[in-house]
């Protein structure tokens, strides 16, 4: 006996009418100049450097839209106040984990690693202002047997 094959159906798949296409803004695509990974409590920065104009991207959104508060901006932004010819070098930048201070001083780090990747004699002035410094501290983990990393519970005599 000899089996026939059954022929197979072939479909095609549709996108869905209410699917929206997503809104990003990048930066233009050109070639990275310097790239840097800055880390602060529980937060990761990846950044990109690029020639451009000038505009802080992070995770598609302006940075000013997405640190809320002035001081996180301050903080982002520090490595282009001390360096000028900064100015003209786009940003791209992917962070996440912690809150928005911890991911503002993680942007900050990553900027000036970038920066430095990208000029060399740069570096005493980065070092000066203490951005190429990496800020430790971190949340300590809570131990077995107390209330928190440090707080015991409440002694009993009776």
């Amino acid at each position: 006996m000899i089996a026939t094959a059954k022929p197979k159906k072939v479909t095609t798949a549709t996108p869905k009418a209410s699917a929206k296409p997503k809104k990003t803004t990048k930066v233009a695509s050109a070639k990275p100049i310097g790239h840097g990974v800055g880390r602060r409590k529980a937060a990761v920065a990846r950044v990109w450097l690029k020639n451009g104009s000038g505009n802080i991207i992070v995770n598609g959104k302006d940075f000013r839209e997405y640190f809320d508060t002035e001081v996180t901006r301050i903080e982002a932004s520090v490595p282009f106040t001390l360096i000028p010819a900064s100015k003209d070098l786009d940003v791209d930048v992917n962070v996440y984990g912690g809150g928005t201070n911890a991911q503002a001083g993680a942007t900050k780090l990553g900027i000036a690693r970038a920066m430095l990747e990208a000029d060399g004699t740069i570096r005493s002035a980065l070092r000066a202002e203490k951005l190429l410094t990496v800020d430790s501290r971190v949340k300590e983990r809570k131990k077995y047997g107390q209330k928190a990393a440090r707080r015991k519970f409440q002694f009993v005599k009776r």
